[in-house]
């Protein structure tokens, strides 16, 4: 059985401390904590953890090679954070392979460690991470890591969801007994806007020489106007 969704607070959400914050790839962090971040950043901060260099969204560019788009990735991200109302000194890049996380299971404890070291350095109580039901790899690995850190250190978990219901509106039936948690997006939905359009590769506005690659969906765009949802999964 599934609880029902309720709405949260801040304060409900994070303990009342920094949360931190684990995103696949930059943009992950604004499309589906953006609203918490913005709300983070004025009252105790918050900690992102970007797990992939992002480096593999337009693999056919020429102009963009992977190490110079993964430059422009970070900026993109660091830019997010800022309108956030945080800096980018709160970021963390941990810069494993964009696509290629699932290769990296013999590592997860040792992911898990570092993540586990920010929690307590950051004093968070809650960790958030990826919903393990997106179907892209290196969110449920990133959601794997997210599970061994929060049992390292006790901290709640709770998990967003990004790919999820674009891909499939029923997901919620793969998740195990879980209590849903709403998180009003209306005071910080500028600042969110604004952090999602930081992430300019990703809409296609920079990269002109792979026809083949990468851009958000306009419609997927829309779905993050709403609530951000948190899943809480029982233990």
């Amino acid at each position: 059985m599934t609880d029902p969704s309720r709405h949260a607070g801040f304060d409900d959400l994070s303990q009342g401390r920094a949360p931190v914050v684990l995103a696949p790839h930059p943009d992950d962090e604004s499309l589906g904590c953006g609203a918490l971040l913005a709300a983070a950043f004025a009252g105790p901060g918050a900690r992102v953890i970007c797990m992939t260099d992002g480096g593999a969204s337009h693999p056919g560019s020429r102009d963009w090679p992977r190490p110079k788009l993964a430059e422009l990735r970070a900026a993109e991200l660091d830019a997010a954070i800022v309108a956030l109302g945080g800096a980018a000194s709160c970021v963390t890049r941990l810069g494993l392979p964009d696509g290629g996380m699932l290769g990296l299971a013999p590592r997860y404890d040792e992911i898990a460690a570092q993540v586990a070291q920010t929690i307590r350095a950051a004093g968070a109580r809650v960790l958030i991470a990826p919903a393990p039901t997106d179907p892209h790899c290196d969110h449920e690995a990133t959601a794997e890591i997210a599970r061994r850190a929060a049992r390292r250190t006790g901290a709640r978990l709770l998990f967003y969801p990004v790919w999820s219901g674009w891909h499939d509106p029923g997901y919620r039936a793969r998740l195990p007994e879980h209590v849903e948690h709403r998180f009003d997006t209306v005071p910080a939905r500028v600042a969110k806007s604004r952090a999602i359009a930081a992430h300019r590769s990703q809409h296609g506005q920079v990269i002109r020489d792979d026809p083949g690659g990468f851009v958000l969906p306009e419609a997927f765009l829309a779905s993050f106007t709403g609530d951000e949802i948190y899943f809480e999964v029982s233990p």
